[in-house]
C-alpha cells in the first residue's frame, strides 16, 4: 500500500464540522431574507464565511465537507435541485479557487474569499449559459465579477476576524 494515510479525525472535529455546516446552513438560508441590489443573482454569501473559516482553521477536506453538507441541505431544505445545481456549480468552483489561492500563499484571507466569490459567479454563469443554451448570458458576468469583488471583501474581513478568534480557541 503506498501513499499516506490520512489524519484521523476525531470526535471533537467531526462535531465541529458538523456544528460548522448547520451554521453555514442556517446563515444561508437567512441571507434569502436580505434585500440585497437590482441585480439578479447577487447576494452576500455570508454562508462562504463559514467555509473560508474551516478552510483555514480544519483545513481543505474539513471546509469541502461543510461546504458540500450546506449546499446539499439547504438545496434539499428550502431551494429545491434546479437551485441546488447552480449552487454546487458555483459551490465547487469557489472552493477550488479558494483552496488553490490559498496554497500558492500570494492573498490573504481577504484575497481568498475574493477570489472564492469572483470564481462563484463564474461557475453559476457557465451552468445557466449550458442550462439556458444561451453563451450570451457570459455579458452579465462583469457586473457578477464586480459584486462578487466586492462581497468577498465583506465576507473576508468578516472571516479575518472570526478566525484569528477561533485558533485562540482551538489552541
Amino acid at each position: 500500500m503506498s501513499g499516506s494515510v490520512p489524519p484521523r479525525i476525531t470526535p471533537k472535529t467531526l462535531a465541529l464540522i458538523a456544528m460548522l455546516a448547520a451554521l453555514a446552513m442556517i446563515i444561508s438560508y437567512l441571507e434569502r431574507f436580505i434585500p440585497m441590489t437590482a441585480l439578479p443573482g447577487v447576494k452576500l454569501g455570508l454562508a462562504n464565511i463559514v467555509t473560508l473559516i474551516a478552510l483555514y482553521t480544519l483545513g481543505a477536506l474539513p471546509a469541502l465537507a461543510i461546504s458540500a453538507l450546506r449546499i446539499l441541505m439547504a438545496g434539499f431544505m428550502f431551494t429545491g435541485v434546479n437551485a441546488m445545481m447552480y449552487a454546487l456549480a458555483g459551490g465547487g468552483l469557489a472552493f477550488l479557487g479558494m483552496v488553490t489561492a490559498k496554497r500558492i500563499r500570494l492573498f490573504s484571507i481577504i484575497g481568498v474569499s475574493v477570489v472564492g466569490a469572483v470564481a462563484h459567479n463564474t461557475g453559476q454563469i457557465a451552468v445557466a449559459a449550458l442550462v439556458v443554451g444561451t453563451p450570451g448570458l457570459a455579458w452579465y458576468l462583469p457586473a457578477l465579477i464586480a459584486a462578487g469583488a466586492v462581497t468577498g471583501v465583506v465576507t473576508g474581513l468578516v472571516g479575518r476576524q472570526v478566525t484569528g478568534r477561533m485558533e485562540k480557541i482551538m489552541r
